[in-house]
Protein backbone atom coordinates (compact mmCIF):
# COMPACT_ATOMS: atom_id res chain seq x y z
CA UNK A 1 0.00 0.00 0.00
CA UNK A 2 3.25 2.51 0.51
CA UNK A 3 4.68 1.92 -2.53
CA UNK A 4 0.85 2.36 -4.42
CA UNK A 5 0.70 5.55 -2.30
CA UNK A 6 4.03 6.93 -3.41
CA UNK A 7 3.59 6.02 -6.84
CA UNK A 8 0.54 8.00 -6.75
CA UNK A 9 2.01 10.68 -5.42
CA UNK A 10 4.33 10.90 -7.73
CA UNK A 11 1.90 10.75 -10.35
CA UNK A 12 -0.39 13.43 -9.75
CA UNK A 13 3.08 16.04 -9.01
CA UNK A 14 3.86 14.81 -12.74
CA UNK A 15 0.16 15.54 -13.97
CA UNK A 16 0.49 18.48 -12.10
CA UNK A 17 3.98 19.74 -13.79
CA UNK A 18 2.55 18.76 -17.05
CA UNK A 19 -0.44 20.58 -16.14
CA UNK A 20 1.52 23.42 -15.78
CA UNK A 21 3.68 23.05 -18.83
CA UNK A 22 0.14 22.70 -20.82
CA UNK A 23 -0.91 25.90 -19.98
CA UNK A 24 2.75 27.41 -20.47
CA UNK A 25 2.05 25.76 -24.28
CA UNK A 26 -1.39 27.30 -24.36
CA UNK A 27 -0.39 30.76 -23.63
CA UNK A 28 2.60 31.01 -26.54
CA UNK A 29 2.34 33.98 -28.88
CA UNK A 30 3.68 33.96 -32.43
CA UNK A 31 3.93 37.36 -33.48
CA UNK A 32 4.61 36.18 -37.05
CA UNK A 33 1.50 35.85 -38.87
CA UNK A 34 1.31 39.12 -40.42
CA UNK A 35 -1.60 40.55 -42.46
CA UNK A 36 0.07 42.49 -45.56
CA UNK A 37 -2.09 45.67 -45.33
CA UNK A 38 -0.14 47.22 -48.61
CA UNK A 39 3.56 46.92 -49.34
CA UNK A 40 5.67 48.56 -46.33
CA UNK A 41 2.39 48.42 -43.58
CA UNK A 42 1.91 45.51 -42.10
CA UNK A 43 -0.97 44.60 -39.16
CA UNK A 44 -1.33 42.13 -36.60
CA UNK A 45 -3.22 40.92 -33.45
CA UNK A 46 -2.20 38.63 -30.53
CA UNK A 47 -3.29 38.17 -27.10
CA UNK A 48 -0.95 39.63 -24.69
CA UNK A 49 1.50 37.42 -22.36
CA UNK A 50 -1.12 38.42 -19.14
CA UNK A 51 -4.72 38.64 -19.59
CA UNK A 52 -6.35 41.32 -18.27
CA UNK A 53 -9.44 41.03 -16.33
CA UNK A 54 -11.37 43.98 -18.48
CA UNK A 55 -11.70 43.42 -21.61
CA UNK A 56 -10.35 40.93 -24.59
CA UNK A 57 -6.92 41.19 -23.53
CA UNK A 58 -5.70 41.78 -27.28
CA UNK A 59 -2.18 43.88 -28.53
CA UNK A 60 -3.15 45.69 -32.12
CA UNK A 61 0.13 45.68 -34.00
CA UNK A 62 1.02 48.16 -36.84
CA UNK A 63 4.71 48.24 -38.74
CA UNK A 64 5.52 50.73 -41.13
CA UNK A 65 8.29 50.89 -43.35
CA UNK A 66 9.33 54.81 -43.19
CA UNK A 67 10.76 55.13 -46.12
CA UNK A 68 7.77 54.35 -48.36
CA UNK A 69 5.70 56.55 -46.56
CA UNK A 70 4.49 60.38 -45.95
CA UNK A 71 4.61 61.72 -42.46
CA UNK A 72 3.06 64.48 -40.96
CA UNK A 73 2.30 66.36 -37.30
CA UNK A 74 -0.62 68.46 -37.56
CA UNK A 75 -1.55 70.66 -34.69
CA UNK A 76 -4.89 72.29 -33.89
CA UNK A 77 -3.41 75.41 -33.04
CA UNK A 78 -1.73 75.98 -36.24
CA UNK A 79 -5.19 75.98 -37.84
CA UNK A 80 -8.52 76.69 -36.29
CA UNK A 81 -8.13 76.07 -33.03
CA UNK A 82 -9.95 73.51 -32.93
CA UNK A 83 -9.71 69.95 -31.40
CA UNK A 84 -11.24 67.04 -34.08
CA UNK A 85 -11.42 63.18 -34.09
CA UNK A 86 -9.14 60.82 -35.89
CA UNK A 87 -11.90 61.09 -38.87
CA UNK A 88 -11.79 64.24 -39.16
CA UNK A 89 -8.23 64.42 -39.38
CA UNK A 90 -7.78 62.08 -42.01
CA UNK A 91 -10.67 63.97 -44.43
CA UNK A 92 -8.93 67.39 -44.04
CA UNK A 93 -4.80 65.82 -44.85
CA UNK A 94 -5.70 63.21 -46.54
CA UNK A 95 -4.07 60.91 -43.80
CA UNK A 96 -4.47 56.76 -44.40
CA UNK A 97 -3.36 56.19 -40.00
CA UNK A 98 -4.09 59.21 -37.46
CA UNK A 99 -3.46 58.98 -34.17
CA UNK A 100 -2.07 60.51 -30.95
CA UNK A 101 1.19 62.95 -30.92
CA UNK A 102 1.64 62.23 -27.16
CA UNK A 103 -0.25 63.49 -24.17
CA UNK A 104 -2.24 67.08 -24.05
CA UNK A 105 -2.92 69.03 -20.98
CA UNK A 106 -6.38 68.51 -19.78
CA UNK A 107 -6.24 72.09 -18.22
CA UNK A 108 -4.86 73.29 -21.80
CA UNK A 109 -6.41 70.99 -23.87
CA UNK A 110 -4.98 72.57 -26.93
CA UNK A 111 -1.73 72.09 -25.80
CA UNK A 112 0.55 69.71 -25.99
CA UNK A 113 2.14 68.43 -22.22
CA UNK A 114 5.38 67.66 -23.87
CA UNK A 115 7.48 69.84 -25.86
CA UNK A 116 5.55 69.86 -29.54
CA UNK A 117 6.49 71.75 -32.62
CA UNK A 118 5.27 71.78 -36.48
CA UNK A 119 7.05 73.37 -38.97
CA UNK A 120 7.57 76.95 -37.42
CA UNK A 121 5.14 77.40 -35.25
CA UNK A 122 5.32 75.71 -31.36
CA UNK A 123 2.67 74.51 -29.73
CA UNK A 124 4.51 73.98 -26.58
CA UNK A 125 7.98 75.22 -26.81
CA UNK A 126 9.07 73.61 -23.07
CA UNK A 127 11.34 70.83 -22.97
CA UNK A 128 10.65 68.94 -20.50
CA UNK A 129 13.64 66.97 -18.84
CA UNK A 130 12.31 63.94 -17.52
CA UNK A 131 10.25 63.06 -20.53
CA UNK A 132 13.42 61.89 -22.87
CA UNK A 133 12.17 60.54 -26.17
CA UNK A 134 11.20 62.45 -29.28
CA UNK A 135 9.13 61.83 -32.43
CA UNK A 136 11.15 63.62 -35.05
CA UNK A 137 9.29 63.85 -38.74
CA UNK A 138 11.40 64.88 -41.46
CA UNK A 139 11.46 67.72 -43.64
CA UNK A 140 15.37 67.98 -44.33
CA UNK A 141 18.14 66.77 -46.45
CA UNK A 142 20.24 65.26 -43.28
CA UNK A 143 17.82 62.72 -42.46
CA UNK A 144 17.57 59.16 -43.78
CA UNK A 145 13.67 58.45 -43.49
CA UNK A 146 10.45 60.31 -42.44
CA UNK A 147 10.00 59.81 -39.19
CA UNK A 148 12.31 58.49 -36.02
CA UNK A 149 11.77 58.39 -32.39
CA UNK A 150 14.75 59.56 -30.91
CA UNK A 151 16.38 59.00 -27.14
CA UNK A 152 17.81 62.41 -25.91
CA UNK A 153 20.04 60.76 -23.58
CA UNK A 154 21.53 59.14 -26.57
CA UNK A 155 20.82 61.53 -29.70
CA UNK A 156 21.91 65.03 -28.81
CA UNK A 157 18.98 67.66 -28.74
CA UNK A 158 21.32 70.51 -30.00
CA UNK A 159 22.45 68.68 -32.98
CA UNK A 160 19.26 67.25 -33.91
CA UNK A 161 16.89 69.99 -33.66
CA UNK A 162 17.45 71.59 -37.16
CA UNK A 163 17.47 68.24 -38.81
CA UNK A 164 13.88 67.28 -38.80
CA UNK A 165 10.40 69.45 -39.67
CA UNK A 166 8.14 68.66 -36.43
CA UNK A 167 8.71 67.24 -33.03
CA UNK A 168 6.47 65.55 -30.51
CA UNK A 169 7.76 64.54 -26.99
CA UNK A 170 7.00 61.77 -24.96
CA UNK A 171 8.02 59.82 -22.09
CA UNK A 172 10.59 57.18 -22.84
CA UNK A 173 9.60 52.92 -22.17
CA UNK A 174 12.85 51.70 -24.07
CA UNK A 175 16.06 53.48 -24.11
CA UNK A 176 18.25 53.37 -27.80
CA UNK A 177 19.45 50.09 -26.84
CA UNK A 178 16.19 48.59 -25.72
CA UNK A 179 16.76 48.67 -22.04
CA UNK A 180 13.35 48.48 -20.13
CA UNK A 181 12.56 52.52 -18.68
CA UNK A 182 10.53 51.39 -15.81
CA UNK A 183 8.34 54.01 -14.23
CA UNK A 184 7.64 55.11 -10.93
CA UNK A 185 4.45 56.32 -11.04
CA UNK A 186 1.73 53.27 -13.07
CA UNK A 187 -1.64 53.34 -14.29
CA UNK A 188 -3.61 50.98 -15.54
CA UNK A 189 -5.37 51.98 -18.89
CA UNK A 190 -5.88 51.77 -22.20
CA UNK A 191 -2.73 52.51 -24.30
CA UNK A 192 -0.91 53.58 -27.23
CA UNK A 193 2.82 53.15 -27.60
CA UNK A 194 5.26 53.56 -30.58
CA UNK A 195 9.44 52.02 -30.99
CA UNK A 196 11.94 51.40 -33.44
CA UNK A 197 13.12 47.91 -34.66
CA UNK A 198 16.90 48.05 -35.83
CA UNK A 199 16.16 48.51 -39.15
CA UNK A 200 14.51 51.78 -38.27
CA UNK A 201 10.48 50.24 -38.99
CA UNK A 202 7.82 51.94 -37.06
CA UNK A 203 6.10 49.84 -34.88
CA UNK A 204 1.93 51.22 -33.27
CA UNK A 205 0.87 48.88 -30.12
CA UNK A 206 -2.66 49.58 -29.24
CA UNK A 207 -3.86 47.79 -26.22
CA UNK A 208 -7.81 48.78 -25.07
CA UNK A 209 -7.68 46.28 -22.15
CA UNK A 210 -5.54 47.98 -19.50
CA UNK A 211 -2.23 47.25 -18.27
CA UNK A 212 0.53 49.24 -16.36
CA UNK A 213 3.21 51.48 -18.78
CA UNK A 214 5.55 48.77 -16.73
CA UNK A 215 3.96 45.82 -18.06
CA UNK A 216 3.84 47.08 -21.74
CA UNK A 217 8.02 47.19 -21.20
CA UNK A 218 7.50 43.89 -20.61
CA UNK A 219 5.42 42.70 -23.39
CA UNK A 220 7.50 45.04 -26.00
CA UNK A 221 11.25 43.54 -24.48
CA UNK A 222 9.32 39.81 -25.03
CA UNK A 223 8.68 40.82 -28.69
CA UNK A 224 10.66 39.00 -31.04
CA UNK A 225 11.44 42.46 -32.91
CA UNK A 226 13.98 43.74 -31.08
CA UNK A 227 12.34 46.94 -30.36
CA UNK A 228 14.03 50.20 -28.65
CA UNK A 229 13.22 53.97 -28.69
CA UNK A 230 9.58 52.92 -27.03
CA UNK A 231 7.76 56.08 -26.34
CA UNK A 232 4.34 56.52 -24.72
CA UNK A 233 1.96 58.46 -26.90
CA UNK A 234 -1.24 58.40 -25.11
CA UNK A 235 -3.65 56.65 -22.58
CA UNK A 236 -7.39 56.12 -21.41
CA UNK A 237 -10.37 56.79 -23.65
CA UNK A 238 -8.34 59.38 -25.65
CA UNK A 239 -6.13 56.91 -27.02
CA UNK A 240 -7.02 56.62 -30.91
CA UNK A 241 -5.71 54.92 -33.91
CA UNK A 242 -7.23 54.59 -37.32
CA UNK A 243 -5.79 52.92 -40.77
CA UNK A 244 -8.10 53.13 -43.67
CA UNK A 245 -5.95 51.52 -46.23
CA UNK A 246 -6.74 49.65 -48.99
CA UNK A 247 -10.45 48.76 -48.04
CA UNK A 248 -8.78 47.63 -44.62
CA UNK A 249 -10.61 50.11 -41.97
CA UNK A 250 -9.36 49.49 -38.28
CA UNK A 251 -10.25 51.56 -35.62
CA UNK A 252 -9.04 51.16 -32.40
CA UNK A 253 -10.75 53.04 -29.28
CA UNK A 254 -9.06 53.28 -26.05
CA UNK A 255 -11.16 53.57 -22.62
CA UNK A 256 -9.95 52.30 -19.22
CA UNK A 257 -7.53 54.81 -16.58
CA UNK A 258 -7.25 53.42 -13.34
CA UNK A 259 -8.92 55.71 -10.52
CA UNK A 260 -10.24 58.65 -13.23
CA UNK A 261 -11.69 56.59 -15.65
CA UNK A 262 -12.62 53.32 -14.76
CA UNK A 263 -15.25 51.99 -17.49
CA UNK A 264 -15.04 49.90 -20.60
CA UNK A 265 -17.47 51.56 -22.11
CA UNK A 266 -16.09 54.35 -24.71
CA UNK A 267 -17.10 53.81 -28.38
CA UNK A 268 -16.03 56.76 -30.08
CA UNK A 269 -12.91 58.65 -30.62
CA UNK A 270 -12.23 61.77 -28.86
CA UNK A 271 -11.59 65.27 -30.14
CA UNK A 272 -7.89 65.71 -30.11
CA UNK A 273 -6.23 68.64 -30.41
CA UNK A 274 -2.54 67.34 -32.07
CA UNK A 275 -2.18 64.17 -34.62
CA UNK A 276 0.32 62.18 -36.22
CA UNK A 277 -0.88 61.35 -39.55
CA UNK A 278 0.74 59.10 -42.31
CA UNK A 279 -0.14 58.75 -46.29
CA UNK A 280 0.85 58.05 -49.18
CA UNK A 281 3.70 59.16 -51.29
Amino acid sequence: MKMNYNFSLILFFALLVRGFSLAQELVTIDYSKWTILTPGIDYIEQSAPILSKIGDSKLSILRIDPLQFQFEIHAATNYDSISRDVYKWADSFKLNIVFNASMYDLRKPLVSRGYLKVGDQSNNSQLLPGWNSMIAVKNSQNTKQEIAILDLTCNKWESEKDNYFSFAQGIRMLDCNGNPMNWGKVQSCSMLVAAEDPSGRLYLIFCRSPYTQNEMIQFMRQMPYKLRNGIYLEGGPETSLLIDINEHCIEKIGSWVSKVWEKDSNKFFWPLPNVIGVKFR
